[in-house]
């Protein structure tokens, strides 16, 4: 299989090609780099892959990618991401995760690609109250201009499956979490914070849940999909481990030796989803699909990988200040 990932510099996206090299995957690149993508990500599978830095939007770059690679299938986990940002302005994810998607479905028509894999999120049906979950027939419902942009590249893809008969499947993944995860995300934030013992920022009163999922094990699912998912199906991959976003702030603290004294309550922002939770059973039933790590180990890992990085993440934080990044507070 001849494999474009999109956005494969991103946080899931390099994830994602580092094993698909272990796999024995042909794995070609597509990323524009912009601030939360880094080729250090891919440092360890450079010699493996083909590289090519630009934008998805751009027709004829990723027409003569398609033509060059003789590319037979597309995972496209390339995306604006972050809610707070949409929230400022909106306009580069509908450019991005709208237009953006809008291309590679045309040309994955064009070129008869054999298996498009749309990388979503748990954010297009809204949000829960304290019972309940997602299935994947609850009907969208997103609350910030990226859960729109994200549900419209959702419909775009079910629209070429339905129309054109293109086979799209695509995956509604719960909050990620993990090492290269860039610093504008609750895990990296919270430790970044606490290494310079500052005041750890947490929206109200940190009561908001989220249900979290290990990025390799997302991947696990992503590849899943890839390699059995039926074309025109959406599936949920989730973990089922819930927690409030102040008891994973506390547990990164905790893991840190840190004081929970450091957390600092700020006003909420606005449309904060209160609840997210995946029924996973269809990709379980259907696929195979499992998580490998727990919680806690999952955790300690991912802090522990960020404590043996702290260059990296330095350097993240100086980039996201030269982009404007002054959001950053605890939560997803």
């Amino acid at each position: 299989m001849q494999l474009l990932v999109t956005g494969g510099a991103g946080f899931i996206g390099s994830a994602f090609v580092r094993l698909a090299v272990g796999r024995d995957y042909n794995v070609t690149v597509l990323d524009k780099l912009t601030y939360a993508g880094d080729l250090a990500r891919l440092a360890e599978c450079r010699d493996q892959i083909r590289f090519y830095r630009g934008d998805i939007c751009n027709r004829e770059l990723v027409a003569n990618i398609l033509e060059k690679e003789q590319i037979t299938a597309i995972v496209h986990f390339a995306a604006e991401s972050h809610v707070d940002r949409s929230i400022l302005d909106a306009s580069p994810f509908i450019e991005s995760n709208v237009k953006g998607t809008q291309v590679l479905l045309d040309l994955a028509k064009e070129f008869k690609i054999e298996k498009f894999v749309q990388m979503s999120t748990d954010e297009v049906y809204g949000q829960l109250g304290e019972e309940g979950m997602f299935t994947e027939e609850t009907p969208f419902n997103p609350n910030s201009p990226y859960s729109v942009s994200k549900a419209a590249a959702d419909m775009l893809a079910r629209a070429y499956h339905h129309t054109y008969d293109l086979p799209v499947c695509i995956v509604r993944a719960s909050n990620n979490y993990g090492p290269w995860q860039y610093p504008e995300k609750l895990i990296p934030v919270v430790i970044c914070k606490a290494l310079q013992d500052q005041k750890v920022p947490v929206y109200a009163q940190g009561l908001n849940v989220r249900e979290w999922l290990y990025v390799d094990d997302c991947c696990e699912g992503v590849f899943a999909v890839l390699e059995k998912g039926r074309p025109g199906e959406a599936y949920n991959i989730g973990s089922g481990q819930e927690q409030r976003n102040i008891e994973v702030v506390k547990m990164i603290l905790d893991i840190m030796g840190k004081s929970h004294d450091l957390i600092e309550f700020v006003q909420d922002r606005p449309g904060h989803d209160f609840r997210y939770r995946l029924d996973s059973t269809k990709a379980a039933y259907d696929l195979g699909y499992k998580v490998a790590e727990t919680w806690m180990d999952a955790m300690r890992c991912t802090v522990h990988w960020y404590l043996d990085n702290q260059d990296w993440l330095s350097n993240s934080v100086k980039l996201l200040s030269l982009v404007g990044g002054s959001i950053y507070v605890a939560a997803n």
